[in-house]
């Protein structure tokens, strides 16, 4: 193979087991120390357990040179024993405990306590507290490294530690560098034909990452070979400690321009002995002269016309811009006005569909609130046109119709009660035997079942097949064969009744009796079981009853029924607790039949908007239904502060001043659109009026004074006082008090 004028720098552990024969290489170096500048040297890099040791080359040459008859000259050998005590040894020291290595070359002739002053000064510590050892024993201050057993070239490694190591640890300076490369090489470097001198290099780790000057790559073996300037640093230049400028620091722009050189020309004209051509001439006529001033007046034409095009152009495109945006706001009031005409009919359309088909609390409330607005419009207008026994007999048809409509609403209460009532049990059931999710740091979700999961969903199937309709006689007995082998694992008076009623009905079945006739019994067949399913000892899912009993219970007074707390409606004024939901909810239905649920829409809508301006609001959590109601109907009267719009599933409730936390006394009624232009005002005293600002201040007054009553709400009263002095500019009168010595 060709020798490549680079550098090929080998590992040296792999020299140390593979025993690998150095490879002659060439450097490339700017300095003069051996063969001049861009002098190429050849040299042999070797590790250090590959050289041989001065002792062993000076038996060799003992040896040959008296198989030749020659003897050793006292010079030589006095000259050899200086180039050994000259010789340099890689000393390695492992600093304990961190376990940090460090390598330098040191002179054979080095004491311990040499070494232990230098690694004193690198490492930052005092040298009568460094120990070193070797192969576990303390070596002494005295000795060299030659009277270690140290050879010339070779290499030792010691440990090093520190003797007071809580005041002076031993840590290395420079953070530890992963690197493939030896800590220090042996170079030989051929000085003259057969003269050989060996130098130890020590490897420099650079910090940085060196730029990648090119190389070549051999076209069989495919070795790459850099260049040796990407193996050195860089070499800085020397400071001078004169202070230099650049011309690009010296000047502000550097411009490259073209300038046109003067061309001479020459003309020939006809003469004796040259004839020149006219064939190409041509006649120039001078036309009129014109004046500086005429010529100005002409261009200040010329600029006046392109001043008039100009304008003409610019106020085309304004127009054309204001007819767009004309075009545009048409469009969005278009839409805006078929957004809202939709909004309405999809919430009447909501409304009707939720009193022709009632499934929830709110809706029945609608439907018994629609039914006293009858009643009332019916009695005026008997009031109006009937009087006398005519009047009472219309009041009685009256009543009977209302009757006939409450005993309606019943039946579809009812229904809708079996139909929720079925649809919580299949969510209890499938909640039981639902698997165990969590998820992962990377998002995935994991689902586990247990044994309990498992037990749960084969209690949730077998619970559906008994509710199967239309199976066939084999079919049933199969599913009542399966229910009696599942409850038989426990013996208890509930299995007991379960197993009867299913031999019951397998007898029953056998004995060709209609299935309508037995509707009841499969009924009971479903109920049991169900119970068995909620037992938490047959079925583990199911959450175990607390073995202490219930705290926060209540007494009901009108259905006499001992309650948890959250059985009953808590205003924020309430004292005693009286009537629990249920029957608060039947009181309604008999006298006033009233529907609270736009109150509910406009206090959730308000509670979405403040958990999205400040997280840690409690105000609006601690208002319900009918405090809402209080401030609604009674302080803003029902209706928007600025146009008076009384529609309920249009308003929205939100703060007067957005700096301050949402509260009775900073609030304000809007419509939506009213609401979506005031939460972008920043200061609400220069946009308004103040007859209109005296307006809210007096609202926010009168709920002040209902809301202080409440004792969990003085405290936030007490709490904003000083809030609401600090953002506000008002005048605010205060009583003068008066102390009496």
């Amino acid at each position: 193979m060709e020798t490549v004028d680079s550098m090929i720098v080998s590992n040296s552990d792999e020299l140390l087991t593979q025993n690998v024969t150095p490879k002659e290489v060439m450097f490339k170096d700017s300095t003069d120390e051996y063969m001049g500048a861009q002098q190429a040297i050849n040299v042999e890099v070797r590790t250090s357990a590959t050289l041989l040791t001065s002792a062993q080359d000076i038996q060799s040459s003992h040896q040959n040179l008296s198989q030749d008859g020659f003897s050793w000259d006292e010079s030589e050998i006095t000259s050899k024993t200086v180039d050994i005590g000259n010789s340099t040894v890689t000393v390695k020291i492992l600093l304990m405990p961190e376990g940090h290595m460090m390598t330098k070359a040191f002179i054979i002739g080095l004491t311990t306590q040499d070494l232990k002053n230098h690694f004193a000064s690198e490492l930052r510590v005092p040298s009568d507290v460094i120990k070193i050892t070797l192969n576990g024993k303390a070596v002494e201050d005295h000795q060299t490294l030659m009277g270690l057993g140290v050879q010339p070239h070779g290499t030792v490694q010691f440990e090093m530690s520190s003797l007071d190591p809580e005041n002076y640890p031993i840590k290395p300076v420079k953070p530890q560098q992963e690197c493939n490369m030896p800590d220090v090489i042996t170079v030989r470097v051929q000085k003259d034909k057969d003269t050989f001198q060996d130098v130890v290099v020590e490897i420099e780790r650079a910090t940085r990452k060196k730029a990648f000057l090119g190389g070549y790559s051999h076209k069989l073996t495919k070795t790459e070979y850099h260049h040796a300037a990407v193996q050195t640093m860089a070499r800085r230049r020397p400071d001078r400690g004169v202070e230099t400028f650049s011309r690009d620091s010296q000047t502000v722009e550097v411009k490259s321009q073209a300038q046109q050189c003067t061309i001479n020309t020459c003309t020939q004209m006809t003469k004796i002995g040259c004839y020149m051509s006219n064939m190409k001439d041509k006649l120039i006529i001078p036309g009129t002269y014109i004046t500086a001033d005429e010529y100005h007046s002409k261009r200040l034409k010329a600029v006046l016309t392109i001043q008039t095009y100009t304008r003409r152009w610019q106020a085309k495109q304004i127009a054309a811009q204001l007819r767009l945006d004309k075009e545009l706001r048409v469009t969005w009031a278009e839409r805006e006005e078929r957004r809202k005409r939709e909004e309405k009919e999809e919430q009447i359309r909501a409304e009707y569909h939720r009193r022709m088909n009632p499934e929830k609390k709110e809706d029945f409330a609608l439907l018994y609130n629609a039914l006293e607005s009858w009643r009332q419009e019916e009695v005026e207008h008997i009031d109006a046109t009937l009087c006398g026994a005519e009047r009472k007999a219309a009041l009685c048809a009256l009543l009977e119709e209302e009757t006939q409509l409450i005993a309606s609403i019943g039946c579809h209460r009812i229904a809708a009660g079996e139909r929720n009532q079925e649809k919580a049990v299949q969510a209890f059931l499938n909640k039981c035997a639902a698997p165990k999710r969590w998820q992962a740091f990377d998002g995935t979700i994991t689902e586990m079942d247990t044994p309990y999961t498992i037990r749960a969903k084969e209690l949730r199937d077998l619970y559906r097949s008994i509710n199967l309709h239309y199976l066939s006689q084999a079919e049933r007995l199969d599913v009542l064969l399966t229910l009696k082998h599942t409850i038989k694992e426990h013996h208890c008076k509930l299995t007991q009744q379960i197993v009867e009623l299913i031999n019951r009905e397998a007898d029953l079945l056998t004995r060709g009796v209609k299935e309508s006739n037995l509707e009841g019994l499969r009924k009971r067949i479903s109920t049991l079981f169900l119970q068995y399913i909620k037992t938490p000892i047959f079925n583990p899912q199911v959450p175990q009853d607390p073995s202490q009993p219930r705290k926060n219970i209540y007494f009901c007074r009108s259905c006499s029924s001992y309650l948890p707390s959250t059985d009953f409606a808590l205003p924020a004024n309430a004292r005693v607790l009286v009537l629990c939901c249920r029957c608060s909810e039947l009181d309604n239905e008999a006298r006033s039949r009233e529907d609270v649920s736009q109150y509910k829409t406009i206090l959730k809508q308000l509670r979405k908007t403040e958990a999205e301006y400040s997280p840690d609001a409690k105000i609006m959590y601690l208002l319900q239904d009918q405090d809402l109601r209080y401030l609604v109907d009674v302080v803003w009267r029902a209706q928007s502060v600025l146009s008076a719009w009384n529609d309920l599933r249009d308003l929205l409730m939100v703060r007067w001043d957005k700096q301050l936390e949402w509260s009775p006394w900073n609030c304000i009624l809007l419509t939506k659109d009213e609401a979506a232009a005031h939460v972008k005002v920043e200061n609400v005293e220069k946009v308004y009026g103040m007859v209109l600002i005296r307006n809210i201040k007096h609202k926010h007054t009168l709920a002040r004074k209902y809301f202080s009553q409440i004792p969990i709400m003085a405290e936030y009263l007490h709490n904003v006082d000083s809030e609401y002095a600090a953002h506000s500019n008002m005048l605010v009168t205060k009583p003068i008090t008066t102390a009496t010595k």
